[in-house]
């Protein structure tokens, strides 16, 4: 690891906890509206599973790269209607704040120090599927210590396509071994790895609540295996 100059982190799961901050929206949301009857955590994974497919039209290049925040409306829309809710007839302005609940997620309780720490010896950066406006909201929100913003609106690619962080390291202009690609989830270290960036792997067991199945270790020898960003850290020497 002594080459590498960057570390830049999947964000929705690894630093921010998605489910727990869309739940809490939705619950206030389908209470205003009197509909008390909806799990709000089910509303969050059902939202939460039309990410990928929606991502991958535009991986397959069925549609032109499209910014998350409109994919993510898009997908609101559709779980809204299959709850058999009318989505004509709710307020545009109420479906937007709903919406824009993926700006305010709260990161996992180890994450500014560990950011804070490793940003005094490295760049640091979420590499993320996030927009820029999103990634900068929950930044300024949340106090996350980025030195810059890249991601899929950067890139214009959704990863694990290759693009997404071949031209990640372009824009860094470090090459993709001095990148190391921080995640929670095995998929997205599998495609950086492929590309030739170094790879951490922090677990994050509740990501999709306490039955998760999926991520709860290491699947391969990446670089690093950490318990935490804390540790992430002191393993890079900060």
């Amino acid at each position: 690891m002594n080459n590498v100059k960057a570390f830049c982190f999947d964000v929705f799961g690894t630093v921010v906890d998605w489910r727990t901050g869309v739940a809490r929206e939705a619950e206030y949301f389908f209470l205003k509206h009197g509909l008390s009857d909806i799990d709000p955590y089910e509303f969050a994974d059902a939202w939460r599973d039309l990410y990928q497919p929606s991502m991958q039209a535009c991986r397959s290049g069925e549609r032109p790269f499209t910014r998350l925040d409109v994919l993510h409306r898009e997908n609101l829309e559709t779980v809204l209607a299959n709850y058999k809710l009318d989505v004509g007839a709710m307020d545009a302005n109420e479906l937007e704040t709903l919406c824009s609940a993926w700006h305010r997620l709260d990161p996992w309780p180890d994450v500014i120090s560990g950011l804070t720490r490793l940003k005094q010896k490295y760049i640091i950066a979420p590499a993320s599927n996030g927009n820029i406006a999103l990634m900068a909201n929950m930044a300024k929100r949340a106090h996350i210590p980025w030195d810059l913003i890249l991601g899929a609106e950067v890139t214009q690619a959704y990863k694990p396509a290759p693009q997404a962080y071949i031209r990640m390291a372009d824009i860094l202009a470090i090459a993709p071994g001095a990148i190391c690609m921080v995640a929670a989830h095995n998929d997205d270290l599998r495609g950086a790895r492929e590309c030739g960036l170094r790879t951490a792997f922090v677990p994050r067991p509740t990501e999709h609540g306490f039955g998760q199945t999926k991520d709860l270790a290491a699947a391969s020898d990446w670089d690093i295996i950490a318990l935490d960003f804390n540790d992430l850290a002191e393993q890079a020497g900060c």
